[in-house]
């Protein structure tokens, strides 16, 4: 008989914290996980007559660079991010004991569907999760609830080694696990460190019909809040006063409205002080109580409680900005906060908790960020903040209200060595590249080469054919170095390949341009599936050997149109001019959405660019972008489904040439680049 979830739990968090202590003793070893940053995003949608360099610079205080104090976006595992954020780098500082408040909402339904439903020119097609994002979601669920708490009990250790000693954490759940997680989470931070169970009605309605038939309908959800230590901050918050309430106050003397409140007990000091105020009011008849005037405008409101959005009506987001709040309701379907997110949280209610729990300036971290609605409150009320995701969609999401919020420049990063994280994690700590490369040839259908002729055990043949197939490692970028290498190889092995195909995790800034620059038909670059250390390590290699599909590498066109001296400056013009899409068949489709992608690929492949930005300084290692143009964003050419396909970009004159970098994510998450060397002014 198989043990309840009570039997369980002691072992799962037994568990939890085993895995945790693991990755903190990894911290300052060689094998620790570091972040790559993608890109500093210096949001700027129109640069129109702004100097942007000197702008973003101004924002920041001088120079733009990371000294641990610029915001960050990152992609990725977050027990992989709270890894990094807690090792630090040479570039930046540890986080550890740094962080003021967390706030996490994961995913609490095992039931709830992960499509992506992407709007593309004449057709809409829906998308699966990635295969990575299904790993985690059914790794997450696998065995019901004690799957869920298995993955988020390593979390919130780490999570408590963030936090500052006056910091604190928000759990958002709702009854699925809620109650389970309240036992995990007094266990992690300490029964004695409790400090509410927030009730939050996220809707004024009762639901469904279906809903309400056999049982009281489901309308809130809990968030629960702990304490790091004794010494945590806290601000109280208040709602605005009721209508009736306040038409209590409906006497009027010139300072302001004012209701009479009896005096019952008081002193004669009390009473000198009121009558010199011209507050006391003398009673009406003799041995009754004298009064006061308590004026409207001198409350700060009603004192926020445990229970939010119980009420219908919502006021003016922007009617008081004296920590004053609007009853908290779910985001309106058609608000403009709106991201078409399927679990986004109204701002409002973020906002009500950074505002009660961090101070102004204090770091906030979310590592569920879903559609950035953490990270968007944060920038509004002045705090810091650091979010992170598994998804690409919520990672794109999040970049763009940032950049149409006008944000503060920001990182947008990645786990640095993903692929190798995984690999320890499936083929044990002290993996050969060999072994992997083994499994990848066996999956491709190559035979591995004599061990004489075979270099790391990365070269293999195709049965009966003259191809040589060449594996690269997961640590390494694959870049045009590692593709004339493999063209040695096709010449010098065996007596020579006809042909070599290259297979890569990782590949450098502007392989689309190298591979096409080498001309060489007999050359073919393929993508080694991001997530297939992950299927892996559910299924095994027999069973995914006729799943797993290598596809081809997504790539870039741009150009510079011109680059011309206006004034004082200079204007520079940069053209998209073609995108061509990884395999369709390496996206999680069906056959009817693959077809409807294939004719938008076919058709007008520009409109599969989701985002797109400008480096016009790149120094080979950090994107700047100083530009960008996202689907949605209508204010430059009013269309919600394309991107602009020209960016004119104002600049400070600059001597010599120019390296401009060209950098596009589609509809799907995938990114490339163009860089444009020796840019000379017409």
């Amino acid at each position: 008989m198989s043990k309840s979830l009570l039997e369980q739990l002691p072992g799962i968090v037994a568990a939890g914290k085993r895995q945790a202590a693991q990755i903190l003793e990894q911290l300052e070893g060689r094998n620790r996980v570091t972040l790559q940053t993608r890109e500093l995003v210096i949001p700027s949608r129109d640069t129109a007559g702004i100097d942007i360099f000197r702008q973003a610079a101004h924002e920041q205080g001088g120079d733009i660079a990371d000294d641990g104090q610029l915001n960050r976006l990152i992609y990725g595992d977050n027990l992989l991010a709270m890894a990094a954020l807690l090792a630090g780098d040479e570039d930046t500082p540890s986080l550890r004991g740094k962080v003021d408040l967390i706030y996490i909402d994961p995913p609490f339904d095992s039931k709830a569907d992960y499509r992506t439903k992407i709007t593309l020119p004449g057709t809409t097609i829906e998308q699966r999760p990635t295969v990575l994002e299904q790993f985690a979601y059914s790794d997450t669920w696998a065995d019901g609830t004690a799957s869920y708490l298995a993955m988020i009990t390593p979390r919130l250790v780490l999570m408590r080694e963030l936090l500052a000693d006056t910091g604190s954490i928000y759990v958002h759940l709702d009854w699925h696990v809620a109650h389970y997680v309240k036992i995990v989470l007094d266990e992690v931070f300490g029964r004695s460190t409790f400090l509410n169970e927030i009730v939050w009605k996220r809707s004024p309605f009762a639901g469904s019909s279906k809903a309400r038939s056999k049982k009281l309908p489901v309308n809130h959800d809990l968030i629960f809040s702990y304490a790091k230590g004794p010494g945590y901050h806290f601000q109280h918050q208040y709602e605005e006063y009721s209508e009736d309430y306040k038409a209590r106050f409906k006497y009027f003397d010139g300072v302001g409205y004012y209701r009479k409140t009896l005096l019952k007990t008081y002193s004669a000091a009390t009473a000198a002080r009121l009558k010199e105020e011209g507050r006391w009011i003398d009673p009406i008849k003799p041995g009754a109580y004298p009064s006061y005037k308590q004026y409207l405008h001198e409350s700060k409101g009603k004192q926020l409680e445990d229970i939010w959005g119980e009420e219908f009506e919502l006021l003016d987001a922007d009617a008081d900005e004296e920590n004053v709040w609007e009853d908290v309701n779910a985001a309106n379907p058609m608000a403009k906060e709106r991201m078409g997110y399927a679990t986004q949280k109204p701002l409002v209610l973020l906002e009500r908790i950074i505002a009660a729990s961090c101070p102004t300036g204090g770091l906030v971290a979310d590592f569920f960020g879903g559609s950035g609605t953490t990270a968007a409150a944060a920038e509004r009320l002045g705090r810091r903040w650091v979010v992170s995701d598994l998804g690409k969609p919520a990672a794109m999401i999040t970049r763009k209200r940032l950049i149409d919020q006008d944000a503060k420049p920001f990182l947008y990063q990645a786990i640095g060595d993903y692929q190798v994280e995984q690999a320890r994690s499936t083929l044990g700590r002290s993996f050969r590249v060999g072994d992997l490369a083994k499994v990848v040839l066996d999956l491709f259908g190559a035979l591995p080469l004599p061990p004489e002729d075979n270099v790391n055990g990365s070269l293999g043949r195709m049965p009966s054919s003259r191809t040589l197939v060449f594996a690269d490692s997961p640590s390494k970028l694959t870049t045009v170095s590692t593709l004339r290498r493999a063209q040695g190889y096709r010449d010098s092995k065996l007596g020579g390949f006809d042909k070599v195909i290259v297979l890569g995790w990782n590949f450098s800034a502007g392989i689309g341009q190298d591979i096409a620059a080498l001309n060489d038909s007999h050359l073919e670059v393929l993508v080694i599936p991001p997530d297939l250390l992950d299927r892996l390590k559910k299924k095994g290699a027999d069973k995914l050997a006729s799943k797993v599909r290598f596809a081809s590498l997504q790539y870039l066109q741009a150009s510079i149109a011109s680059r011309k001296s206006v004034g004082d400056g200079e204007e520079l013009r940069v053209d998209l001019c073609n995108y061509v899409l990884l395999s369709p068949e390496a996206i999680n489709l069906d056959e009817r959405n693959r077809d409807s992608l294939r004719h938008v690929m076919n058709a007008e492949p520009l409109a599969l660019i989701e985002y797109w930005a400008v480096d016009p300084d790149y120094d080979g290692e950090v994107f700047r972008s100083v530009w960008q143009d996202y689907r949605g964003n209508t204010e430059n050419d009013n269309d919600p489904l394309r991107v602009v396909t020209s960016a004119q970009l104002q600049l400070p004159r600059r001597e010599g040439a120019r390296r401009v970098c060209v950098r596009a994510v589609d509809v799907f998450g995938f990114e490339s680049e163009v860089v444009v060397d020796g840019v000379e002014v017409e």
